[in-house]
């Protein structure tokens, strides 16, 4: 059928001449371009919304007096954070009702470039789940990192124009954008002249600085720590994105910011989640249930989720329950625990009482595989030895990414090296480069952590996604290491030289081939012995804390393969004071 076909078919099931395909009845209807509720019954014809009012069509659904919202939609995510394919979180997230991800890929970007970038716009032409793609800006995060790949603007502009590709991706750099560096230029000329939306990524930006970061046409932030920083965003027009995710939790922090006024800049993401945390608790639902049990209208936390997001990124179709828009839908029981009853993409039910209803298949893509290159590693490349016992050392601050630059003494060998058994309180940190096999180590001494009596390793490392291994003795992280490399990728426990537990992620050394159920359990299973078995404090997420402890675009004190990286003076440290 031509477009013009079924322009007419939709305009005669608008007005009655001809049945819609799906009638739902004994329904209310959120209305979020009026923040009201309206009765239905609500027609659907051709994957469309065709108009609430009574009209008759081939099948009706009784919905018992439920509530339809538009599919929520999350602003921000990587998938890849999740340790899951593309298809395995869509069939994490569908069930509650996200029906529409942002999603940049900027940590697959890191190891594989841009095969990377199209192993993700593969996989998801073949889902039910919406997947708008960012292309990633900062490969690597800052010229301070060894990542897998550099991506320049004129790799990304071969993209730029597939299908999926929405915008640009958070620009973490942000000094290489108020100081101008040519190749960040480059990045953000190219998206103008496609006129594609720009993400932004200025945590603890203000004044001026955050001025000349927005004039540079950056339009969104993820990274409000504060209330002000978020309503110094909105007040220089730009959105911001309240976010929920499994280590950083803003959005309550947020909410008291958050007006009538002021709401419609605001939309919810989640950036980062595991799966046993969104089969547990929900996905950008469970950000509704808290935003109204905080106090705030339900109406306006469903505009957050829904038409927001849609405006800021320009979704045509998305975001309301309207004639002409997406019948992407979600069915809950009230406005209170926004449980996901059914789930619609497109008029077709894909979700029903949290399971998937419809199957999603997979895409395999031999590029992605084999990622981790190491060089050979001995324990005695993990000797960490010092000019002096004061030392700068990272300060872990659970439930944040955020980390301390503290200044300590510390108790140093009569050969002048760091153990930590002889440090209470203190660990090892490793930080290993996994994708050209150069050897690079960067060493340093993590604060409040609490590991004892092993090692924990991980592949997935913000943003350049090298090895990362914490540990209280040289043995065992070396173990942990050999172990990651065994894997092909993946996190792994380490005691008295032996594995006690692991997730392989053979996927660029940062998705697993298997169920987001395995996945899930096999990492709460992980969690649990991190806390029993190495004394870590229940407070403290375990491995998602070592993924953020090599981010140099996140305050205070990082550590890469090259070394302490001092992220207020965007500059690298010796550990040495």
């Amino acid at each position: 059928m031509n477009d013009r076909k079924q322009l007419e078919r939709r305009i005669d099931m608008a007005s009655g001449k001809i049945p819609s395909d799906l009638l739902i009845t004994n329904c209310k209807v959120v209305d979020v371009f009026n923040q009201t509720i309206i009765d239905g019954p609500l027609a659907i014809g051709e994957g469309k919304i065709i108009g609430c009012g009574d009209y008759q069509a081939k099948t009706t659904l009784d919905a018992k007096g439920k509530y339809i919202l538009p599919g929520l939609i999350d602003g921000h995510v990587h998938i890849e954070s999740s340790s899951l394919t593309p298809s395995q979180f869509a069939r994490c997230i569908l069930p509650f009702g996200t029906t529409t991800i942002i999603a940049d890929p900027h940590e697959i970007a890191n190891v594989c470039g841009l095969d990377g970038i199209r192993y993700m716009l593969e996989a998801a032409k073949r889902l039910p789940l919406n997947i708008q793609v960012m292309l990633p800006s900062c490969v690597p995060a800052t010229p301070f990192e060894q990542a897998g790949a550099v991506l320049e603007a004129a790799d990304l502009e071969t993209l730029i124009n597939e299908p999926g590709i929405l915008g640009l991706g958070e620009v973490m750099d942000y000094p290489s954008v108020i100081n101008h560096a040519p190749n960040m230029m480059d990045k953000l000329m190219m998206a103008k002249a496609h006129n594609r939306v720009m993400d932004g990524h200025s945590p603890g930006v203000s004044g001026k600085a955050l001025t000349a970061y927005i004039m540079s046409g950056i339009s969104t932030d993820h990274e409000c720590a504060t209330q002000e920083d978020m309503l110094a965003r909105i007040r220089q027009g730009m959105y911001v994105l309240l976010r929920e995710g499994s280590t950083c939790k803003d959005l309550l922090n947020l909410l008291p910011a958050v007006t009538p006024a002021n709401a419609r800049r605001c939309v919810l993401c989640t950036d980062d989640r595991e799966p046993a945390d969104i089969m547990q608790t929900g996905h950008i639902n469970k950000s509704l249930r808290l935003a109204v049990a905080a106090g705030l209208d339900p109406l306006l936390a469903i505009s957050m989720a829904t038409l927001n997001a849609a405006e800021c990124f320009g979704l045509k179709g998305k975001g309301a329950i309207a004639p002409g828009y997406d019948a992407d839908l979600l069915v809950v029981d009230d406005l209170r625990d926004f449980n996901a009853h059914q789930v619609f993409v497109a008029g077709v039910e894909v979700a029903r009482a949290g399971e998937m209803v419809v199957a999603l298949p997979e895409y395999h893509c031999d590029k992605v595989l084999n990622t981790v290159n190491i060089a050979p590693i001995s324990a005695a490349d993990l000797h960490l030895e010092l000019a002096s016992n004061k030392v700068r050392a990272i300060g872990v601050i659970p439930k944040s990414v955020v980390t301390e630059h503290l200044q300590l003494e510390v108790n140093v060998n009569e050969d002048g090296s760091f153990k930590a058994q002889d440090n209470p309180g203190l660990n090892k940190l490793a930080v290993i480069e996994r994708h050209h096999a150069t050897g690079n180590i960067g060493l340093g001494i993590l604060a409040n952590y609490g590991l004892k009596n092993g090692a924990i390793a991980v592949s997935v490392a913000h943003d350049s996604h090298n090895i990362v291994v914490v540990g209280d003795n040289d043995n065992d992280m070396l173990a942990a290491v050999e172990d990651i490399k065994a894997m092909g990728g993946g996190f792994t426990l380490c005691r008295d030289g032996k594995v006690l537990a692991n997730l392989p992620l053979p996927i660029a050394g940062l998705m697993s081939d298997k169920s987001a159920s395995a996945v899930g359990k096999q990492l709460h299973n992980m969690i649990a012995i991190a806390h029993k078995e190495f004394g870590i404090s229940d407070a403290m997420q375990p491995l998602m804390t070592l993924v953020f402890m090599t981010l140099p675009v996140i305050p205070e004190l990082k550590l890469t393969s090259t070394g302490l990286f001092d992220v207020r003076k965007f500059e690298r440290v010796s550990i040495n004071l």
